[in-house]
């Protein structure tokens, strides 16, 4: 086993995906995951029906994890696992493989928290060569369940900056788009019928909340209202108009978020921004972030689409760089359904 370049096996289960990863040292070997389409008669995750898929889903995902890193088990020195934030069903599943894959080969195991794994996913070494952020650096973590400014200042030091103080970004895209009839999970259905609309046609609130913080309920209520009094008049209001209201819903969460993060990174004295979580896979905020090096001079750093969702590859990384400190947790460690970013 190398200090330097150990091989983890990793395991991330917080939500409705099963996932499995390989890396040796910071080199991504393997990445696996297994979504559940079963949630989507539902409109949303179910928490009991998500438990029993990664009951299902675990081990073929590992082991198809494994094939593909050319690993065999033997060969692991170290199980990383996400401990929380999340379901608390689902990351029991997550846990207790860990804990016995762990404990059967008497290797350490490694706890991890969610939400630095989308942040420390950016150092993950593979087929994209993507520039890599330096410390510190301000990350703009969007997903279904958070939406925060954060200033990295190590792998192992993050200090919140400001957040949302109701809403998640993701969770205003995804109730959005039930409102307007398009089917879960609807962000990305929004972001695919944005490319066809006018982002100006349509105007919607923008919340007055603390200086770096969000909040996105009061737009929810807003497109309702606006929805509810159009459709009075027009009864095909959204069917004819839908590019246009799917665009400027976008374009209005996406200023929102940009407006705050630019505020916070001025503050801060930070030129390096980094966007990470769920929601940085939508082109509209990849493509404002983007438009900042041009127009404010910073450097930008955008994860490929297969680290944007919640995936076992962002747990080995962060993994990783508690193996070197070698910060392990004890075979009884328990899953934790809330945690902030600076836990474990």
């Amino acid at each position: 086993m190398s200090s330097t370049s150990p091989i983890i096996l990793s395991i991330e289960s917080s939500c409705d995906d099963t996932s499995a990863a390989v890396l040796k040292g910071k080199q991504l070997l393997s990445n696996v995951t297994a979504d559940q389409k079963v949630h989507k008669a539902y409109g949303g995750v179910v928490p009991e029906l998500a438990s029993r898929a990664h009951q299902q889903n675990i081990i073929p995902v590992v082991e198809q994890a494994l094939k593909l890193a050319n690993i065999n088990k033997d060969a692991i020195d170290a199980v990383a696992f996400t401990c929380g934030p999340g379901l608390l069903g689902s990351l029991l599943v997550g846990t207790s493989f860990a804990k016995s894959f762990a404990m059967a080969r008497n290797i350490p195991l490694i706890e991890v928290n969610h939400m630095r794994g989308h942040i420390l996913a950016h150092f993950i070494e593979d087929e994209h060569h993507l520039p890599k952020p330096s410390f510190p650096f301000l990350c703009l973590t969007v997903s279904g369940g958070h939406t925060q400014i954060v200033k990295v200042s190590s792998p192992s030091e993050f200090k919140i900056i400001g957040q949302t103080i109701d809403d998640a970004a993701g969770e205003a895209f995804d109730k959005i788009a039930k409102i307007i009839g398009l089917p879960y999970p609807g962000g990305p259905l929004i972001d695919k019928n944005a490319q066809e609309g006018n982002p100006k046609r349509f105007e919607f609130t923008h919340p007055k909340v603390g200086e770096f913080d969000y909040s996105f309920s009061g737009l929810k209520t807003g497109v309702l209202y606006f929805l509810q009094k159009e459709i009075k008049n027009n009864p095909d209001f959204i069917k004819e108009n839908l590019a246009d209201i799917c665009a400027s819903v976008q374009h209005n969460i996406v200023s929102i978020l940009i407006k705050t993060y630019k505020k916070a990174a001025k503050a801060e004295g930070i030129t390096q921004l980094a966007i990470a979580g769920g929601v940085s896979a939508n082109s509209g905020l990849r493509k404002a972030l983007k438009d900042l090096e041009v127009t404010n001079g910073y450097k930008t750093f955008i994860p490929p689409f297969s680290y944007c969702t919640d995936n076992a590859a962002m747990i080995g990384i962060a993994g990783y760089y508690k193996f070197l400190e070698n910060d392990f947790a004890p075979y009884t460690i328990s899953p934790k359904a809330r945690l902030t970013i600076n836990s474990l």
